[in-house]
C-alpha cells in the first residue's frame, strides 16, 4: 500500500535572534519551534494532504504570526484541497486572513508571510507558492525547482534578493495575490523538498542537489541544514522533504 513520509526541520539560523519560520504537514504544524532533529511523520496516500513552509517577511513585524496563521489555516483546510480552485481559493482565505489579524492589531500592521508547498493526493501532487520559498522535484537525474520565485530581476552576478514581488500580506492596505500552481502525476519514488530561503541562499542548487542523492529521510534533512549552518546560517532555515514508499 503506498505511502507518503514526511521529514521536517526549522531551526533559527546563526544569525537570527528567534524563528519566524513555519511548517504543515497534514495536521501537524510547526510554528516558530526550533527543531535540530529531524522529526519524521508517515501518512497513507488517499485524503489531500498538504505539506508547506511558510517564511515571514523580515524586517516587518510579526512575521512569526503571519507564518503561523498561514500553516494553521492550511492544516484546517488540507483535506478539502482536491482541485487547483480549491488550494487557489485557500491561498486567497490565508491572503485575506493575514489582512483581516493585521488590521484588527496596530502591532501586526503589514505583516506578511511566504508559502510553499505540496498536495499530495492520491495519483497526482499539486505543487504551490507565494512568495520566495520554494519547492524542488528530487526525484530524476537532477534536483528540479517547480515553485516559481515572486521576486524582482536579478542584476549579473547576483544569486540571492531579499526582496519579495507577492506575499500573503506584508502591505499597508489589501492587495489580492495570483498563486504559483503545478499539477504533476503522483508514482512510488517521488521525493520533493520544500524550503525556506535560508537554505537556499547560502546553499547553491547543485550543492542540495549533490546532498539529496547521497542522502535520503532523516539524515538528507540534516545534511542540508548542516550545509546551511556551514554556510554562516544567515537566516532561519526550514525545510521537509517528501517521498512515496510502498
Amino acid at each position: 500500500m503506498p505511502y507518503l513520509t514526511v521529514t521536517a526541520l526549522s531551526h533559527t539560523g546563526l544569525i537570527r535572534e528567534h524563528n519566524e519560520d513555519s511548517l504543515v504537514a497534514g495536521p501537524w504544524t510547526l510554528c516558530g519551534t526550533v527543531t535540530e532533529n529531524p522529526q519524521t511523520l508517515v501518512f497513507p496516500l488517499g485524503t489531500p494532504l498538504v505539506v508547506a513552509v511558510a517564511d515571514g517577511i523580515g524586517g516587518q513585524p510579526a512575521g512569526e504570526v503571519a507564518s503561523a496563521l498561514v500553516v494553521r489555516e492550511l492544516a484546517a483546510l488540507g483535506p478539502s484541497l482536491d482541485s487547483d480552485d480549491a488550494a487557489g481559493d485557500a491561498l486567497d482565505l490565508c491572503n485575506r486572513a493575514v489582512y483581516a489579524a493585521a488590521e484588527r492589531d496596530p502591532e501586526l500592521f503589514t505583516m506578511g508571510t511566504t508559502v510553499a508547498g505540496a498536495v499530495v493526493r492520491e495519483k497526482s501532487v499539486l505543487v504551490f507558492n507565494v512568495g520566495d520559498s520554494r519547492v524542488f522535484d528530487a526525484t530524476g537525474d537532477a534536483l528540479r525547482q517547480v515553485s516559481v520565485d515572486d521576486s524582482p530581476p536579478l542584476p549579473p552576478g547576483r544569486r540571492t534578493t531579499s526582496l519579495v514581488t507577492q506575499a500573503l500580506g506584508g502591505a499597508p492596505e489589501f492587495s489580492a495575490v495570483t498563486p504559483h500552481l503545478t499539477t504533476a502525476p503522483l508514482s512510488v519514488g517521488d521525493r520533493y523538498l520544500m524550503c525556506t530561503d535560508g537554505l537556499t541562499d547560502p546553499v547553491p542548487e547543485d550543492a542540495l542537489d549533490d546532498l539529496l542523492r547521497l542522502h535520503s529521510g532523516g539524515r538528507a534533512a540534516f545534511e542540508l541544514w548542516k550545509s546551511a549552518i556551514e554556510a554562516g546560517g544567515p537566516d532561519n532555515i526550514t525545510l521537509a522533504l517528501i517521498a512515496v514508499g510502498e
